[in-house]
């Protein structure tokens, strides 16, 4: 049973592509956790994952906002930024449960949501490499799972 999957991404244009390429296999999900360092590539990743989702307007990160909604024919995204939540009890005062009943839920710094945010199906954890990335995808559920499988079989 195959529980994580490893690859380096060169730089932001071929981060954007993987992420749109991601989002063909992520329908299934409820729950994909972005970790990494602050100009990492989350919300990078995240614009791709949206754009291959056919989302064309501004995706940007929602630290202010805390959420953003994306409606597409596929599936409905809720992209989370919790950099700035002071308190993962906010969470539940927003509705995340809500979210995650309805949407597939994107989070950067899930960290933050520590106690409240459940486990993910699919985690990511992005870190510098030389000039580009390095991306670790961990799964916590079988739609994790068959995730990573398809990504080992379509990316080898």
């Amino acid at each position: 049973m195959m529980r994580d999957y490893q690859l380096s991404i060169a730089d932001s244009r071929k981060m954007e592509a993987f992420g749109a390429k991601l989002a063909s296999y992520c329908k299934q999900l409820s729950l994909l956790q972005l970790h990494g360092d602050l100009g990492a590539g989350k919300t990078t990743l995240t614009r791709g994952f949206l754009r291959g989702l056919q989302v064309t307007g501004a995706v940007k990160s929602p630290t202010y906002t805390l959420v953003e909604l994306y409606d597409t024919p596929a599936v409905n995204v809720a992209h989370f930024d919790l950099y700035r939540l002071a308190d993962p009890e906010e969470l539940l005062f927003i509705g995340i449960e809500e979210y995650l009943a309805e949407r597939l839920c994107i989070v950067e710094w899930p960290e933050k949501g520590l106690g409240v945010l459940p486990v993910a199906d699919l985690e990511c954890i992005i870190s510098y490499e030389d000039e580009g990335r390095h991306l670790q995808f961990k799964a916590g559920s079988q739609a994790g799972q068959a995730v990573l499988v398809q990504l080992q079989s379509d990316l080898a």
